[in-house]
């Protein structure tokens, strides 16, 4: 990067630290560091629950997956609306009501103390570890392609958000957060203008969108009911519907987001403005990742993004093969380039023949030219078994810095950075309010003052950010960061929202047998997931089920031996 790049990149990231400590001054109390106060209008909760979810990884994993697997994606969050308006009228005049810190508390007023703690728990395991994640993602790329040691790029990401998270909790997280959605919003726009800007004179967004669809890029919906396909109509609607039932219902670092509302309509304004937006949003920056495939029909892209390993091999004994590899890549490209123009003029003609004839040709050279980065990504194995061959996560961030003009590049390394910060600050804040309200004031020190409770939360949130901190510093390499998390999510949001639906809608289930359902449909889950027989959505309806049904299976038999002891006693 230039160093007008280096200068935007502080500078953002400066202005974010200042504001929230800025904005955040003058917290008294428990109900202001963890909660704001209960003051936020519904935009603020809107942006902050939007910020919250999208994660660096979105930004860095979606336009990968768009360029090497098309829009299907998107579907991933076609439940969200149906999960926001469940939510709006179900679970938050339920927590407003009971004025709780936590979607935990509920949980013990409805059952006992044990399925309050172990729900805690094991949001606490889920979200500490899918946190690390959230920053060592970011951290590792960035570190990748501006050649800077990863500890340090994780440090920093790591340190900033500590910062003003444990000075200014929730009331800071929700303010930098807005201004934050603001920054990456703008930027985003610029990113896709300049990436159709970067296109040939003569190839618009509408023929850049026909290339890519011709290329089969284009498949944002899939109506087979395929259980070995992650991302159809269906998997979303039903899989997705689940996932975020539970991830915006039960998870502390979403309903911390929607508890700060200043009342039950600015709650759910706030949710149905995400649920709105959240779509178009993903849809975007899905389609930046096609554009950026348009782009490299015309522009020779690098046999691998990941130009790390790339370097690591070139100076192995395999080097002589990956020459070979790199020139037959050469030669299909130049190939595929005149069957792209083809394909164009066909299209300017509006010949379908010609269309058919070319987009043939085009599917092929796709294939030839994906085998033979496939033979590299198996020489990049040989050379180091350890090295990391998924390089989705490095496309659009490879692209960014190879093309677009000095200065911008810095704004979209800070947009990378402040959508990681917004979403670690959240999920932080809620480790910290679960830790203080569901373990400290629970089972450690139930008559603390009010300064003992933000003097600990201050010190949970301290605690949390380093622990996240060291799980960044040392996690292992995951393939495709987005799916990473989200397999990580499916694997206890499952049971938690199980637990949830129980409490809301099974009113004779008792506290006894939806505790030890919980336990056994994790048990459930993790076999299945082990197996790796369905896609990982899936876990969530499964696990959801399946403490419903376990739960009132063990009831029925609590019930039915009641009713035998009675009538022995009779």
């Amino acid at each position: 990067m230039s160093t007008a790049d280096w200068i935007v990149l502080f500078l953002t990231l400066l202005i974010i630290v200042i504001y929230g400590v800025y904005k955040s001054r003058g917290i008294k109390n428990i109900d202001g560091y963890l909660l704001g106060n209960r003051s936020l209008p519904w935009y603020h909760v809107g942006l902050s629950v939007m910020a919250t979810q999208a994660s660096a990884i979105t930004f860095l994993s979606a336009p990968g997956l768009a360029y090497s697997s098309g829009m299907s994606f998107v579907q991933f969050y076609f439940g969200l609306p149906l999960a926001m308006i469940v939510l709006c009228i179900t679970f938050i005049p339920i927590f407003h009501k009971l004025k709780v810190f936590t979607a935990y508390e509920f949980l013990e007023k409805r059952f006992d103390v044990r399925t309050r703690g172990l729900t805690a728990i094991l949001f606490l395991i889920q979200r500490g570890i899918s946190t690390g994640i959230t920053i060592f993602a970011p951290a590792l790329i960035i570190s990748t392609i501006l050649h800077i040691d990863l500890t340090w790029t994780t440090l920093a990401i790591g340190s900033f958000v500590v910062i003003y998270t444990t000075y200014g909790g929730t009331k800071a997280v929700s303010h930098t957060q807005l201004l934050q959605m603001s920054i990456i919003f703008a930027s985003l726009l610029i990113a896709g203008i300049l990436v159709i800007h970067l296109l040939p004179q003569d190839i618009g967004l509408s023929k850049a969108l026909h290339i890519a669809g011709k290329s089969g890029k284009t498949n944002a919906l899939d109506f087979t009911f395929d259980l070995n396909n992650n991302y159809t109509i269906w998997t979303g609607l039903i899989g997705g519907f689940f996932l975020q039932l539970s991830y915006f219902g039960t998870d502390q670092s979403q309903v911390g987001r929607y508890l700060t509302g200043a009342s039950i309509r600015e709650s759910r304004m706030g949710l149905i403005m995400n649920g709105l937006l959240k779509i178009p949003m993903q849809f975007a920056i899905l389609l930046i990742g096609i554009l950026v495939f348009a782009y490299y029909q015309f522009h020779q892209p690098p046999i691998f993004f990941n130009q790390v390993e790339v370097k690591n091999l070139k100076e192995s004994k395999y080097a002589p093969e990956y020459q070979i590899f790199e020139q037959q890549h050469n030669e299909l490209f130049k190939a595929r380039e005149s069957a792209v123009q083809q394909l164009n003029i066909a299209l300017e003609q509006d010949d379908k023949k010609s269309i058919s004839h070319a987009r043939t040709a085009l599917s092929q050279l796709n294939a030839q030219m994906q085998q033979v980065k496939d033979r590299t990504v198996d020489l990049i194995k040989k050379n180091n078994p350890s090295a990391e061959t998924n390089d989705n996560n490095y496309v659009f961030l490879s692209f960014v810095t190879t093309v677009f003009p000095k200065g911008l590049i810095g704004l979209l390394i800070a947009v990378i950075f402040l959508a990681s910060m917004g979403s670690t600050a959240s999920a932080i804040n809620s480790l910290a309010s679960t830790t203080t309200i569901d373990i400290y004031k629970r089972f450690i020190n139930r008559k603390s003052s009010e300064r003992q409770d933000l003097l600990w939360s201050r010190l949970f949130t301290l605690i949390w950010g380093i622990f996240t901190i060291l799980v960044a510093l040392y996690a292992n390499r995951l393939g495709n960061l987005l799916e990473a998390v989200n397999i990580l999510g499916s694997l206890f949001y499952g049971t938690i929202l199980g637990i949830f639906i129980v409490a809301f809608y099974m009113r004779k289930i008792r506290g006894k047998a939806v505790f030890i359902a919980a336990i056994l449909s994790e048990v459930i889950v993790i076999g299945i997931w082990l197996m790796d027989k369905i896609p990982f959505l899936w876990l969530n309806l499964i696990g959801c089920l399946a403490v419903m049904l376990i739960a009132y299976l063990l009831q029925l038999g609590v019930n039915k031996s009641a009713l035998i002891d009675d009538k022995i006693q009779y």
